[in-house]
């Protein structure tokens, strides 16, 4: 079996392996989705990391001419930012995006909501032959049962369901990585805790 494949059946992350996407993290749901506050730390610390490690950052807006643009505690100033009506994050645009690369198999997502524009992109990008990983720690939802079965549904079909600082360590890989302590900043505090992560 040919080396990538491995990596791809076990779902190996490297810098140069794989994209982040942040999704529909916007202004007018900072009320209505629970630990709105707490994801948006988590997407700001993977949207600095991606930075420090040159990891393409692709960013939705749903309708964002009625619900706002991506809050302004996430630094977007790096990324491709999309709008979208449609609830996958997998709009032509970034479509065309992930297949003109063939090295990066593997996307990362958080965002909101858990149970539609995630679920949704989560399956796209799974038809399209990739690793997707979900970060538990920086997805959420309105109904957090909502919330709970669309991991499941997502963990049936083939995502990996993880946390922000597993990714960042597995990014990493040693730690004589050249940007070891630039990463090791972001991960000197740990996710705010959330309650995201209980009955998983």
């Amino acid at each position: 079996m040919a080396a990538g494949q491995i990596l791809r059946n076990i779902g190996r992350l490297t810098g140069s392996n794989c994209y982040f996407f942040v999704c529909d993290m916007q202004e007018k749901f900072i009320p209505t989705i629970k630990y709105f506050p707490e994801i948006t730390v988590v997407a700001n610390k993977m949207v600095q990391a991606a930075n420090i490690l040159d990891i393409p950052v692709i960013v939705t807006e749903q309708y964002p001419k009625g619900l706002g643009h991506t809050v302004t505690d996430i630094d977007t100033s790096k990324a491709q930012v999309f709008s979208k009506t449609k609830f996958s994050m997998v709009v032509p645009e970034v479509e065309e995006i992930i297949q003109k690369d063939e090295n990066r198999k593997s996307v990362v997502i958080f965002g909101i909501e858990t149970q539609v524009c995630v679920q949704q992109t989560c399956l796209d990008l799974l038809r399209l032959g990739m690793n997707v990983h979900i970060l538990a720690d920086g997805c959420s939802s309105r109904s957090q049962v909502d919330r709970l079965f669309a991991y499941e549904r997502m963990r049936q079909s083939g995502a990996f369901i993880t946390t922000s600082e597993s990714v960042i360590f597995e990014l990493m890989g040693d730690s004589k990585h050249p940007r070891f302590k630039d990463l090791q900043a972001l991960i000197k505090s740990s996710a705010p805790d959330s309650g995201l992560l209980t009955k998983l």
